[in-house]
């Protein structure tokens, strides 16, 4: 069937179903959905009635019918049938699949004890009922635990030991805000209902923009005041403004007084770090850095929007502290449409202690660190943490091969003969073509689930719309049969049906059942405004924002279990706000700094297999400034070698003067196919966990660059 025509050829009434983006999004988008038929939908549009979504959603997501209806999309379970990775499968019924997963699971628990099996996901869907009903499995049999740290590590530590508090101020104030900074995301890409808000307060209000990034993006053209620096300097910048401040006497020192821990120490600290100094670790000039520091410290009601991007460098968690740190200076949070926003993850919290079988936890299982995944693959001690060798796994919603850092590591790891691997999934993905076993995997609106937005304040329902294909079934139903045939199927929170644990999640939080919440579709749970500004004192038991942060002490919703640790050089952590070195700096045998920034038409490794994506993104490219080119004779669109100690990546040279010099970026995760030599740009990336809580720092690398042969 011609799938593309079914699509185009829509007929006079179309139903519209609703739902949320899964995807591993903050904005979590509460979505109406064209509904052509049973099994078939049409455009994807975002919904008006959501304060925070406000109608617009990322054209990917529009576009979504092509992931639903894509022709290579799998459909039956697949046993390897060759060697590992050569591509050659037998199809196989369910039964037969997952008898063979259970039976290998079985094997390896009896000869190196049930630790060996690692059960491994993340969030390539954020609803709750299929990404996390593993973690159930995982406890009911005692396998080795998952730290999930590649995504929010080192921003929400960073954000926790100042705020004390995964919340803050309603983003929806933008709209509300005389001047917006955008720091450390490019929202155009990655988070368009940002822009929604900010563009709002512009049109309506003559709010300025500003943006800071390490290039010349998508946001940063939509900016009144753009401030382009190095990687990994995001500290230094907002330490200098913190200086003006206090010498320009901007700072709000009666603010400071009642809620800071430590002001007269701070401005003590800071007396050094000038925006001269500033400008030399930043690539920014001195009037720049005081432009921005003159407006924030003149604009009461300034919103600061801090991103992800502060996840990604290993001094991330030391950058985040000091950009929340100037919001407390200058007592913005005091006013409507002012303060700091990066999270609402510490407000949505649904019960789901049954869904997860927490209570079936044994908390003498070791745990490993998910960014960690070559280093675990290839038995390095300090990644096993006392434990046997992972000799099994079963992979939901995750694409280690091409995502994690230290890919060669990692794909070594994969090509073990010892090592047996079930991977579920919706495409024959990096990961799924080193698998034993694939087993095709349903769509978001093709079962139940539910979403929480921590970029925004919105619990939202995502009810089945449409029927799946003969072949794919839920994460859920996978859960359910391997659990029972591995003999827990009788422990609690087996044996219920995904709208079940959905009931339970929303009685407990007070919302109604499914069957109600569905005509709600979602909640909004922001508090009110003295709770989300913190003017009724910060999370810490005393209230007050700490300038001094505790870094090995501090609580933070994804820190590592005691048995794991600290993580990185937790000795260099600052005293206060501060620039530190923890990145890896250019040097002369790795002269430039490469970024893997966010592509705009893919979202981590989803939609990369959508023809209009593909086609919007063109090819793998390295932005490079001209005069670098030059430099190494390097001629626009020619092929480059990047590299370091980690390998080397092919790609083809675009000369880009919106990044300081010394600056090399990739952007998007490619498939590894989409590569010349079938490497993608993780090769380049590090798997060692940065101070003090760990993560994935991607965008922190020193490589050389030079013509490939």
């Amino acid at each position: 069937m011609n799938q593309h025509a079914k699509i185009a050829e829509k007929p006079s009434r179309v139903r519209i179903g609703h739902s949320a983006c899964p995807h591993d999004c903050p904005s979590t988008c509460a979505l109406d959905v064209e509904l052509l038929d049973e099994r078939t939908i049409g455009r994807v549009h975002g919904a008006k009635g959501n304060t925070y979504t406000a109608g617009v959603i990322c054209a990917k997501v529009a576009r979504y019918a092509e992931r639903v209806h894509h022709p290579d999309r799998l459909m039956k379970p697949l046993v390897r049938a060759g060697t590992k990775g050569d591509g050659v499968w037998k199809e196989a019924s369910w039964e037969t699949a997952l008898d063979l997963v259970a039976e290998k699971f079985i094997a390896a628990e009896e000869k190196y004890g049930s630790e060996t099996v690692w059960p491994y996901f993340y969030a390539g869907t954020m609803g709750l009922v299929q990404r996390d009903g593993i973690e159930r499995l995982r406890h009911a049999k005692k396998y080795s635990g998952f730290f999930g740290s590649i995504c929010t590590n080192l921003a929400w530590t960073g954000w926790m030991v100042g705020a004390g508090r995964l919340s803050g101020a309603d983003p929806r104030e933008m709209a509300k805000s005389d001047c917006v900074v955008i720091w450390g995301t490019n929202a155009v890409v990655t988070q368009v209902n940002v822009m929604t808000h900010a563009v709002k307060a512009r049109k309506e209000r003559g709010a300025k923009i500003v943006v800071i990034d390490i290039y010349d993006n998508a946001t940063m053209k939509q900016a009144d005041m753009g401030l382009i620096l190095k990687p990994g300097t995001d500290g230094a910048l907002a330490c200098a403004v913190m200086h003006l401040l206090f010498r320009e006497n901007l700072a709000d020192r009666a603010y400071l007084e009642k809620y800071s821990d430590d002001p007269q120490g701070l401005e003590e600290h800071l007396k050094t770090r000038t925006p001269e100094w500033a400008s030399a670790i930043t690539g920014l000039s001195v009037p720049e850095i005081e432009a921005f520091a003159r407006l924030t410290g003149t604009t009461n009601r300034t919103f600061s929007r801090l991103g992800y991007g502060f996840a990604r460098q290993r001094n991330g968690s030391v950058n985040m502290h000091a950009a929340l740190s100037v919001a407390a200076v200058t007592g913005c949070w005091q006013y409507e449409g002012g303060g700091a926003f990066h999270s609402n993850s510490g407000i949505l919290k649904l019960n789901t202690e049954l869904l997860e079988g927490a209570k079936l936890r044994d908390p003498r299982v070791r745990y490993l660190d998910h960014s960690r995944i070559g280093p675990v693959l290839m038995g390095h001690e300090d990644a096993l943490f006392g434990g046997p060798p992972v000799t099994a796994m079963l992979i939901q919603n995750t694409n280690p091969a091409n995502v994690a850092p230290d890919q060669r590591l990692g794909k070594q790891g994969f090509l073990r003969a010892d090592l047996f691997t079930c991977v579920h999934e919706q495409f024959m993905t990096d990961t799924a073509k080193l698998a034993d076993v694939v087993l095709p995997a349903t769509m978001f609106l093709e079962h139940d689930d539910i979403y929480k937005g921590g970029g925004n304040q919105h619990v939202t329902l995502g009810p089945k719309l449409i029927d799946p294909p003969a072949g794919p079934r839920t994460n859920h139903y996978v859960i359910e049969e391997l659990a029972k045939r591995l003999g827990v199927a009788d422990r609690p929170g087996f044996g219920m049906t995904q709208r079940e644990h959905i009931d339970i999640m929303l009685e407990k939080k007070g919302l109604g059942t499914f069957d109600s919440f569905r005509e709600q579709r979602w909640a909004d749970l922001q508090p009110e405004f003295e709770t989300a500004h913190f003017l009724n004192g910060f999370g810490h038991p005393d209230g007050k924002f700490r300038f001094r942060p505790d870094w090995t002490g501090q609580p933070a919703p994804n820190r590592p279990p005691k048995s794991m640790g600290l993580f990185g050089p937790v000795e260099r952590l600052p005293e206060f706000p501060d620039h530190v070195d923890l990145i890896e700096v250019a040097d002369a045998e790795y002269p430039f700094r490469l970024a893997t920034s966010p592509a705009r038409s893919y979202l981590n490794s989803s939609f990369a297999e959508t023809p209009s994506s593909r086609a919007r993104e063109g090819r793998p490219e390295l932005l490079i400034h001209p005069d670098d080119a030059a430099a190494l004779s390097i001629d626009e669109g020619a092929r480059v070698e990047v590299g370091n100690r980690r390998g080397e990546v092919v790609l083809h040279a675009k000369f880009f003067d919106g990044i300081k010099r010394g600056v090399v970026i990739a952007e998007g995760i490619w498939p590894n196919s989409a590569h010349e030599r079938g490497e993608g740009i993780n090769v380049l990336t590090g798997a060692d966990a940065p101070a003090p809580y760990g993560g994935a720092a991607v965008h922190d690398n020193k490589v050389w660059v030079r013509p490939a042969a």
